[in-house]
This record gives C-alpha cells, sequence and structure tokens, in this order.
C-alpha cells in the first residue's frame, strides 16, 4: 500500500515510524513532514489543510489509505472533502468526518455530547460577549479555582486556571471582548474545578467497534514541578501506574462505550482516534475533554507500546472490522522526554544545529520541530525532540531518555527532569 501520513510533528514521525516496519507498506509519505520523516519517508512540502493539493498529491502518487495526524485538517474537513469527490471517495482517511472532529473543534459541542450521553464531567456553561455579566455571576456561584476555556481549537493553549474571582473576571472579559484567543474564544466554556490527577486514554475506533490503547500521562507545564506556562508538551509516560484495573474498568463502562455508542445514536461516522482527556478524582474518572486525533508527546509513548502491525489495525478502522484485532501490548514502560527550544512557549529563535541526535543507542528519538537543510538538521520550532525509551518500569526508562539527552545538544536546549516527580 502507498500510504500518506499529514503532519509534522512527534506524532507524525512516530506514525511513520510504526507504518515504515509494516510488510503491507509500499511507499510511505509525509505531508509536510520533518528531518525524523526524511530518514523513512518522502516528505511532501504540501500543507495539512490545502486540501487540492492534498487531492494531486494522493492521485499522482496512487495513494490507499491517508493518515491524519493533526486536528486542523480533521476540524476543517479533510474526511468529507474525501467522500464528497469522485476520485478520492473510496480511499480510505484516518480521521473522523466534520461531524465527529466538532467533539475537539468545540468545547461547547463536546459538553452537550457528554451531558447527553451520560458521560461524567465537570458542570458548566457557555458564555459569548453577548452575555458576559452572566459569565460573571456564573463564576460568583463556584469555588476556586475558576477554569476558563476557549470553545475553539487553541493549539492546546486555551484553558485558563484562576484562583482570584476579579482576575478569573478580567480574564474572561479578555477572551470574550478583546479576543485572547481569536475566533476561538468568541465563545468560552467555564466549568467546574474538579481536584484529582490527569491521564490520557486513547480509543482507535471503527465507529461500532473500538481497541483501548494503552493510557498515557504527558506533562504540560515548561517548568520543573508542573510550574509556569501551558506547552504542547514536555514529556510522557506509558502505562500510568495508578490506571489500575479496576479503575479501567469504570472508564471503559462509564465513559468508552457511552462514546461509542453516542456517536451512533448521534449518527456521527467516527472512523480513527478517539483521545479522552480524564482526571481521576478519588476513585473516580472524569472527561475533561474529548480530541479526535492521538495526542503528542503521548504518541510517542503509546505507539511504541503496541506490538501489532499499525497497517492492518488501520486496514480494520477502514473496514468496520476492529473486532477482529487482537490487540497486543508490550508490558515494558516507556517514556518520552521532550527536548524545546529556548524561549518556549514564548518567542523562541529557529535554525539551530542540532547534533548527537544520531549517535545514542537504547532510545528512540522521535523529530518533532526540525528540518534539514544541507544535510544537517536544524532546529524549525518550539518543541525539537522527543527523545522514548522503555524500561521495566517508569523510572528506569526515564533515566535512558535522560542519559541519552545529555549526548543531544543544539544552541538554548531545555528539557524538564523531573517527569513522574507526581507519580
Amino acid at each position: 500500500m502507498n500510504i500518506l501520513i499529514l503532519g509534522s510533528g512527534g506524532r507524525e514521525h512516530t506514525f511513520a515510524w510504526k507504518i515504515a516496519q509494516s510488510n503491507k507498506t509500499t511507499q510511505l509519505y509525509v505531508a509536510p513532514g520533518n528531518a525524523g520523516t526524511a530518514k523513512i519517508a518522502t516528505n511532501v512540502a504540501v500543507s495539512v489543510t490545502d486540501f487540492p493539493a492534498i487531492k494531486k498529491l494522493v492521485t499522482a502518487k496512487k495513494i490507499d489509505m491517508v493518515v491524519v495526524g493533526p486536528e486542523d485538517p480533521l476540524v476543517q474537513g479533510i474526511h468529507d472533502f474525501f467522500l464528497n469527490d469522485n476520485e478520492l471517495k473510496n480511499i480510505p482517511v484516518i480521521g473522523p468526518q466534520k461531524s465527529g472532529a466538532i467533539l475537539e473543534g468545540s468545547k461547547e459541542f463536546a459538553k452537550e455530547f457528554m451531558a447527553r450521553h451520560n458521560v461524567p464531567t465537570a458542570a458548566y456553561q457557555s458564555f459569548t460577549s453577548e452575555s458576559l455579566d452572566a459569565g460573571y455571576a456564573f463564576l460568583e456561584t463556584l469555588h476556586p479555582p475558576y477554569v476558563l476555556k476557549a470553545d475553539g481549537l487553541a493549539a492546546g493553549k486555551g484553558v485558563l486556571i484562576l484562583n482570584d474571582i476579579e482576575e478569573a473576571k478580567i480574564e474572561l472579559k479578555n477572551m470574550l471582548v478583546g479576543a485572547k484567543f481569536g475566533n476561538a474564544s468568541a465563545k468560552v466554556v467555564i466549568e467546574e474545578f474538579l481536584s484529582g490527577i490527569e491521564l490520557s486514554v486513547f480509543v482507535l475506533t471503527d465507529g461500532k467497534n473500538y481497541l483501548i490503547l494503552p493510557t498515557a500521562k504527558d506533562y504540560k507545564r515548561i517548568g520543573e514541578g508542573d510550574t509556569g506556562l501551558n506547552t504542547g508538551g514536555m514529556g510522557a509516560i506509558s502505562p500510568v501506574p495508578f490506571a489500575d484495573i479496576t479503575f479501567m474498568e469504570k472508564v471503559e463502562e462509564r465513559i468508552v462505550k457511552p462514546t461509542i455508542e453516542g456517536f451512533q445514536k448521534d449518527k456521527i461516522p467516527y472512523k480513527g482516534f478517539v483521545f479522552i482527556g480524564l482526571i481521576k478524582v478519588g476513585e473516580e474518572p472524569y472527561v475533561i475533554e474529548y480530541n479526535v486525533r492521538m495526542g503528542d508527546p503521548e504518541t510517542e509513548v503509546v505507539i511504541p507500546r503496541i506490538q501489532n502491525d499499525m497497517v492492518d489495525m488501520l486496514q480494520a478502522v477502514a473496514e468496520g472490522t476492529l473486532d477482529k484485532i487482537n490487540l497486543k501490548i508490550d508490558e515494558r514502560s516507556a517514556t518520552t522526554v521532550v527536548a524545546v527550544s529556548g524561549g518556549y512557549p514564548e518567542a523562541y529563535e529557529k535554525g539551530k544545529e542540532i547534533t548527537g541526535h544520531d549517535k545514542v543507542a537504547d532510545v528512540i528519538v522521535f523529530h518533532a520541530g526540525t528540518q534539514l537543510d544541507d544535510n544537517k538538521v536544524l532546529t524549525s520550532g518550539g518543541r525539537v525532540l522527543a527523545v522514548t525509551s522503555y524500561g521495566d518500569d517508569f523510572r528506569e526508562a526515564l533515566k535512558t531518555s535522560y542519559k541519552s539527552l545529555e549526548s543531544i545538544t543544539f544552541d538554548k536546549m531545555y528539557y524538564r527532569k523531573d517527569l513522574g516527580f507526581d507519580l
């Protein structure tokens, strides 16, 4: 099969790494890709949201399957674009249609979906600039901290958690009236704060059958001890030690099953990954959010633990036969530590040469914000590399990742040295 992966981050490099191992893969393309995918696939300089250019590429390269990495093309309807085009409609797209992608595209839609299907989540209300005063009044009914979420896509940065009610009111106005997150915060969901520990559960579904993939926990804050600004993710651990069998049975019964059944009841065609952001409150699971694709950097620890042929799994999604797949998981722990550009998640410089990444043993180095220039690997983004290791437990795996990071360098490189501190 000729397979096209859309995206350019660590998630897409991980998909490419896994898909390249399949005997069913003939040619592998990544658009636009990065310096890591260039080593195992053919990069094509096409934007993930340029649908006409993607069609041209798919036709020219006789692509048999498209795997969508990021959320943007899904929310914009890449799957629908294929289904509505006579030349493309028989090519499977892994990722939901627009009616399913809105689960991530609108926080309000997701909350309404959970309410409809009795999926446990925090109490909430949503507001626009017209209902700002009602938003202030709702804040008064809550106990701190106050959670404000931009309704639309804000690249993982549209959530504010504030302890002071006056500050919460100011930020609510900044989001709704001052467009703090652009169009994404034209509507804001305010919800009650749930106190607990977070984790991510990943589900692969053909719309009816599903597989629950390994659990993962990522670390979003730039600073050690989970301090400082939110990032796209500074590292991840799989499996999550506190997600035992009893807890995961609750997750399946109360959250995964009602979600997949909800797709069918609401007539939402869904073929792809569902990323369920959970919080464990006491011993009970609650949903914080849905995403409609794999997480990043969680992909870099989840996919390496899957022992099945990835193409077999994705074909089963396309054909509606996921119930025939017997998921095999590596019992070892996997961890990934993300090396970022100095200054990230605020302003940072690009074009710094990376050395040592190709000399390290016992780890898999997944590229994120990298590019090739005259055979040199340069930084091209905030999150640059994700260094993944296996171990008998997460502590052992982390030791290996950290040891390898000592040999990798680029100007102003930074990574957190405390992952797993809360476990």
